[in-house]
């Protein structure tokens, strides 16, 4: 309340006007909430868009805290305070709540993206290479015994290629060629430039 004695953004005198008006809307009197809401529609939605900021929740807000007025009007205690610092209490908590209610929901969306983020990429990273592994066992298993052996030995076992030759009891000279006739097709196989 100013020190005038008028309420909240309203010119004085008002308020006793704002008080009988809110009483009568108390018992249903339609007209006298229109007349109420044309009073204090424009402070409501001043107060509510100082803490919003944002003109459409502003408007939404100030709707909120208007049917809210009309809907427990009867819950006014004229001898607690005046009409106008009723509804601006009203219209100042609404908006609060919703600054409190946005700041929540970009809260729990970024922790939500940020704990989402590595799962859904370990698991586009894990389908790819499942499908890379498939890929690469189709190709071998088009490569010939004795190459696909060697390429094992030599590229899944670890083996140097003069370990490989003498694990199969074969030519150095030999291993180094089926190994390079090998990995060929599998590079055509798999369409590796």
């Amino acid at each position: 309340m100013r020190p005038d004695g008028a309420g909240p953004g309203l010119p004085e005198g008002k308020d006793r006007d704002l008080d009988r008006l809110l009483t009568m809307a108390a018992r249903g009197d339609e007209s006298a909430f229109a007349s109420l809401y044309d009073q204090i529609a424009g402070p409501a939605y001043g107060l509510i868009r100082r803490v919003l900021r944002d003109p459409a929740q502003s408007e939404e807000v100030a709707q909120e805290v208007l049917l809210e007025v009309w809907r427990s009007a009867s819950r006014f205690d004229p001898a607690k305070g005046t009409a106008a610092t009723w509804i601006m209490t009203i219209a100042h908590r609404r908006a609060v709540d919703r600054v409190r209610s946005v700041t929540a929901t970009a809260e729990r969306e970024q922790r939500s993206t940020a704990a989402l983020a590595p799962d859904d990429l370990d698991v586009a990273d894990a389908v790819e290479a499942t499908l890379e592994r498939e890929r690469v066992r189709r190709c071998l298993a088009g490569l010939t015994e004795i190459q696909r052996e060697s390429i094992t030995l030599a590229y899944y076992g670890g083996y140097s290629y003069s370990e490989v030759a003498r694990l199969l009891g074969s030519a150095l000279g030999t291993i180094k060629t089926r190994i390079r006739d090998g990995l060929i097709r599998l590079r055509d196989c798999l369409g590796v430039a």
